[in-house]
């Protein structure tokens, strides 16, 4: 009696392993085209009898390329941002995902601009996270016009043909942060804000809703004049370190950008933390550990698997318009003090 080939059979012909098999014909995890089409022409020599499903599955599943343009590449919450983006871009069942992770390392439109122009040239649809600015938003449209979805990504561009936004809910957490601050400060005294950068429309907003809540529900706190760190850690040091040294009755500092390895610092070195409460984003090897001493109060940080799993999954839709998108999406932060992390 004949003998049908076996998956093992098949693996041994193609040069592979009979997980990556397995994977070709289950769409369990991504195989590279190359070597899905190695299974299938040795399918088709050895006369599997799956061959039929195996050539379906190569073709249900296109390849796309998603590009991802952030911010600052030693920043730990950029870095383990664009991890999380690649997980969730290779990982997907509904494509053969490749990623192609870049980042700016300055706040100039222009270069944010041109980055995003150069991505488009090898990726299929691109998320991107910037400064509003005409140059940027000009950009978004050259790409736009040429077929490629732009995502927005952490922070909007306003008056830009983005096909939508993904990001933590700004106007949410600074009232959080307010609140925080309102009721842990010890006594009536003066609060300090930080702002990356005010083309930044999330911290911009996030500021503006920190501000209200304080004029609704803490008059007894003054609020300084915002300091512009441009999310870099030396300003944010210097900036703090002013406030604690010219403001004795400094009781709070509310960080709705970045800059955060210089705000701790600077907690440390005047050791602060028994006198001001210091609310700022995103878990990182420096916040966590300043979240255990004390030196953080709490940390307001984005959910990046959710973020990310979202965000490929609305450029899988853009590309091949299998549904409607939609044209924002506010996540709520997740927010870590002393007791849960």
């Amino acid at each position: 009696m004949v003998t049908r080939p076996t998956i093992a059979d098949l693996a041994k012909s193609a040069g592979v392993s009979v997980a990556t098999v397995d994977r070709v014909l289950n769409r369990r995890l991504p195989v590279s085209a190359d070597t899905a089409q190695r299974v299938v022409s040795a399918a088709e020599a050895i006369g599997y009898h799956a061959t039929g499903l195996l050539k379906r599955r190569i073709i249900e599943t296109p390849t796309r390329r998603f590009g991802f343009l952030l911010q600052k590449r030693e920043d730990d919450f950029y870095s383990a941002l664009g991890r999380e983006l690649v997980r969730a871009t290779t990982s997907s069942k509904e494509i053969n995902g490749k990623a192609v992770v870049d980042f700016s390392e300055e706040l100039v439109p222009r270069t944010i601009a041109a980055r995003l122009e150069a991505m488009a040239e090898k990726c299929d649809a691109i998320a991107i996270v910037a400064v509003d600015h005409p140059h940027v938003a000009d950009a978004i449209q050259r790409v736009t016009g040429r077929g490629k979805p732009v995502f927005t990504l952490l922070s909007d561009v306003a008056q830009s043909s983005r096909r939508a936004c993904l990001a933590v809910d700004s106007r949410k957490s600074g009232r959080t942060a307010a609140w925080a601050i309102a009721r842990m400060a010890k006594h009536p005294g003066k609060v300090g804000i930080l702002v990356g950068s005010h083309r930044y429309l999330s911290q911009d907003l996030a500021e503006i809703s920190f501000r209200g809540y304080m004029r609704e529900h803490a008059s007894d706190l003054q609020l300084l004049e915002s300091h512009i760190i441009l999310d870099d850690s030396r300003i944010a040091y210097e900036a703090v370190i002013q406030m604690l040294q010219t403001s004795v009755d400094l009781v709070g500092i509310y960080d709705c950008g970045g800059g955060r390895e210089g705000l701790v610092r600077a907690l440390r070195d005047e050791n602060a933390s028994e006198r001001v409460v210091t609310v700022c984003n995103e878990l990182t090897s420096t916040t966590k550990p300043a979240l255990v001493d004390g030196v953080l109060d709490m940390v307001l940080a984005t959910p990046i698997d959710l973020l990310s799993a979202e965000t490929v999954s609305f450029m899988i839709a853009a590309c091949d318009g299998s549904r409607d998108i939609p044209d924002q999406t506010l996540l709520p932060a997740s927010i870590y003090i002393s007791g849960n992390i």
